[in-house]
């Protein structure tokens, strides 16, 4: 019952957040998107952003490798 209960107020706590996204598409567009994409800085901002996201999931990537090969040597042991 209690995993029933959690399921309920989980799907009620999405619709509640879904409610309040669609209540944001009303408001204007924001400027300093706008300047960007006319001047053509937006391309820059993308490609600067996604370096980043590419630099973070590869190093969580060598990371879990690092550990992956340390647990196998602590569980041969």
């Amino acid at each position: 019952m209690n995993s029933l209960y959690k399921k309920i107020v989980t799907v009620l706590g999405m619709l509640i957040l879904s409610v309040t996204a669609f209540a944001q598409d009303k408001c204007e567009r924001v400027e300093m998107a706008e300047g960007l994409y006319q001047s053509g800085k937006i391309y820059v901002v993308v490609t600067v952003l996604s370096i980043i996201f590419t630099g973070i999931v590869g190093y969580l990537i060598m990371l879990d490798r690092k550990i992956s090969k340390l647990e196998k040597e602590i569980k041969n042991k």
